[in-house]
């Protein structure tokens, strides 16, 4: 899960900070133990054995949800990408059918996600969780008081899975396992699919019930639409950026927008919450019209990019599945 999560679209001018603690440290360590509710010692002692790395701090400050549209898109819709999908939901299938019998989440959704946080398990981070959590929520002002929290969940997370605090590597912003959970998600919304008294998101079927379970979580609605391509007809430039809100949420119903000139090839009741997007396409400006399972997507990562990847994933997946049945 991106810190965009999370993650998301952090776009943040390049920062660089000494690696030595910074006065406030203390402090910060006081307030954490309060927060969760452990001894001082134990976050002292989680500090002593967590590293600064500067390239955690590079990697935050250029992200790729910072990139246009026309540029983000070739990442994820790739023919491997869509090849490697249907091999994961072929050898899978059983474990997804049962997901989606449980979350009513789809599950060409559930394998666009893990598609694009790690491809499909191949690529889940080589950084330590304590360091990313460390250098980012000790040393990234920006986003510090985020990640310290983080780091908190994480050594709660540690003793609550019998980890040591150095086994555990993710993404750069501190995310695990096969769908990129942050520690407090991981605690949250992580389920024990396989019924072995753990749950272990570096493993297929705890990985696969837990996407899907967050996803039910954040009130996925079944057999409802996503995300429409629209065609903007209404030439008043002033009306037209009072719909490109930059919020995430819902802010406006079908009947706004038709009476503004949008149209799309579906038929929505006229009280349907929707939202206009604007990408940058390679050939111009597309608009998109999209509904709240869209919304949910970027409960998983606030980046529209990113949603829009995963949705625009999900439908290449599942046509290509479905021509080998």
């Amino acid at each position: 899960m991106r810190i965009a999560l999370l993650s998301a679209a952090l776009i943040f001018a390049p920062f660089v900070m000494a690696k030595e603690a910074v006065p406030e440290q203390a402090a910060w360590v006081e307030e954490l133990a309060t927060k969760f509710d452990l001894p001082v010692s134990e976050f002292e002692n989680a500090l002593s054995q967590a590293t600064y790395q500067q390239a955690i701090i590079d990697a935050m400050t250029r992200p790729a949800e910072a990139k246009p549209w026309h540029d983000y898109r070739p990442i994820f819709l790739t023919d491997k990408r869509i090849n490697e999908g249907v091999a994961f939901w072929q050898a899978n299938q059983a474990l997804l059918e049962e997901a989606v019998a449980i979350s009513k989440v789809p599950a060409e959704i559930i394998t666009a996600i893990i598609g694009v946080e790690t491809f499909y398990g191949q690529h889940m981070g080589n950084y330590k969780v304590l360091d990313a959590l460390y250098t980012l929520g000790f040393h990234y002002p920006p986003r510090g008081e985020f990640f310290r929290s983080e780091f908190g969940h994480y050594l709660t997370l540690a003793k609550e899975q019998g980890w040591e605090l150095d086994q555990q590597k993710g993404s750069y912003a501190g995310a695990m396992g096969m769908g990129q959970f942050i520690s407090s998600s991981y605690r949250h919304y992580a389920i024990d699919a396989n019924s072995d008294g753990v749950r272990d998101l570096f493993t297929v079927d705890d990985a696969i019930g837990s996407v899907a379970n967050y996803f039910y979580e954040h009130d996925w609605q079944l057999d409802e639409g996503v995300a429409y391509p629209a065609t903007v007809t209404d030439s008043d430039p002033e009306k037209l950026a009072a719909l490109l809100t930059p919020e995430l949420e819902l802010n406006h119903t079908w009947a706004e927008f038709v009476a503004t000139g949008i149209v799309i090839d579906e038929e929505l009741e006229a009280d349907t919450p929707v939202k206009l997007l604007k990408l940058d396409g390679d050939k111009g400006p597309e608009y998109w019209v999209v509904r709240h399972n869209f919304y949910v997507i970027t409960r998983y990562n606030r980046s529209p990019l990113y949603a829009m990847a995963v949705y625009q994933l999900s439908e290449q997946l599942k046509h290509a599945y479905e021509k080998t049945l």
